[in-house]
């Protein structure tokens, strides 16, 4: 089982929603850059980026120069929102997640970022 936010993680993840097919459904044609950054947790300040694009996804570890929206949250809130405990959109409106970027983008993309989140919240992860 691997480590949430390791680069285990990210493979694991990245294996897991590219064999989903209501993934692939999900994200058609879409094309959009996800950078995260996540503080307080175990290893201190983690970022990590979410592609989609040509009807895959890809999750790595690290800084993308290409991002459309970033993400900035604590550990807790990114923990949970990726066992499914927290939805991104509840997250927000509590103030728990700042989001910056093109908006407009992430909302016309939101059922593909739906779509992630459920094949990641039913990966087995340590936290």
């Amino acid at each position: 089982m691997p480590t949430f936010l390791t680069p285990a993680w990210a493979d694991e993840a990245t294996t897991a929603l590219n064999a989903s097919d209501d993934v692939r459904a999900a994200i058609g044609d879409a094309e959009l850059t996800i950078q995260q950054v996540v503080s307080g947790g175990p290893s201190g300040e983690v970022r990590f980026w979410t592609k989609l694009g040509g009807g895959t996804v890809s999750i790595g570890i690290g800084e993308t120069p290409d991002a459309d929206i970033v993400f900035t949250q604590d550990y807790e809130t990114a923990a949970a929102s990726d066992r499914g405990e927290l939805l991104p959109q509840a997250a927000f409106m509590q103030g728990k997640l700042k989001i910056n970027g093109n908006m407009g983008k992430m909302l016309k993309n939101q059922d593909a970022v739906s779509a992630l989140q459920a094949v990641l919240a039913s990966l087995p992860t340590d936290y």
